[in-house]
């Protein structure tokens, strides 16, 4: 019975002894994962991107005065987010990068889509079974990365148009609502001057932090729904009103459609806006107080 107490006790002071070396022995640091960069090129190098499919038309961008547009298949200005997200493969890192001397292997001989940069190309190739990484092609070398960046490269060409109808440079000052049905009788223009609203109606009493509540909301800062391609009908005459710009300017905007959603048409560009019935709505009445 003592010498299995004492055994007990032997044990239990070798399992102490085992626990204390482990808790006071300093750990081994643990070896950092290698990562490869895939390129040093900065963002703000580029003006011109061009996006090949095996199966469909190329997409191509081009930047103007420090803005991003859509170059083909059509003309528009482009969302400058979404085309960033493009060019973001620049900043990739990998944790793995093979020599690319076997195309085939990759999926690389036959690319799903072509990314080029001005003229530094990636090529998209399969994707890993084990990790759903995207083999992509560099300057002689093959990097796994995530299908993030080819999944920004695939999205429909609408997706990529500016969901703000106003132009990054156009400052509006003012707005001319007399051609929409509720302002006509009063010919509603309302204007800022001297950083305060004024309102063409002796009827009118705008508010001043209504205003600037209204328009920081509905107009600075302003993003649709979706976007899409709009060739004007000139046959057609629709209720309409004008954004007035800080260097005298005005921008023309046709209400096609009020219901089920807000459809506003800039002939000059070409685009059709689909807007929110709600947002719609307050965009096109500001809160000027119309007395009786």
């Amino acid at each position: 019975m003592k010498s299995r107490w004492l055994l007990n006790l032997g044990l239990l002071v070798i399992v102490l002894g085992l626990g204390a070396f482990l808790y006071f022995h300093p750990k081994q640091e643990q070896q950092a994962e290698k990562s490869y960069e895939l390129c040093d090129l900065k963002l703000s190098s580029f003006s011109n991107i061009q996006i090949d499919f095996p199966a469909k038309a190329s997409v191509s961008f081009e930047k103007k005065e420090g803005f991003w547009y859509i170059k083909q298949p059509f003309s528009a200005r482009a969302d400058q987010i979404a085309v960033q997200r493009l060019m973001s493969i620049v900043a990739a890192k990998s944790t793995s990068k093979f020599p690319a001397n076997d195309l085939t292997r990759f999926g690389l001989d036959q690319p799903k889509l072509k990314l080029k940069l001005d003229n530094e190309e990636f090529l998209f190739g399969t994707f890993n079974p084990v990790t759903s990484e995207q083999y992509v092609a560099y300057k002689g070398n093959v990097y796994l990365l995530s299908s993030s960046y080819s999944e920004s490269a695939q999205m429909q060409v609408s997706e990529f148009i500016d969901k703000n109808p106003m132009r990054p440079k156009e400052e509006i000052v003012g707005f001319d609502f007399s051609n929409l049905e509720q302002w006509q009788d009063v010919r509603l223009n309302v204007d800022l001057v001297d950083g305060k609203w004024k309102a063409s109606t002796e009827k009118a009493k705008p508010n001043q932090n209504e205003m600037n509540e209204w328009f920081d909301a509905y107009w600075r800062n302003m993003s649709v729904q979706e976007v899409e391609q709009y060739t004007p009908d000139h046959k057609a005459t629709y209720p309409s009103f004008e954004v007035k710009l800080k260097d005298g300017k005005k921008v023309h905007f046709d209400k096609i459609q009020e219901a089920p959603e807000l459809l506003l048409g800039r002939p000059d560009e070409g685009l059709l806006y689909h807007v929110a019935n709600d947002i719609g709505f307050n965009l096109l009445n500001p809160p000027v107080n119309m007395g009786k």
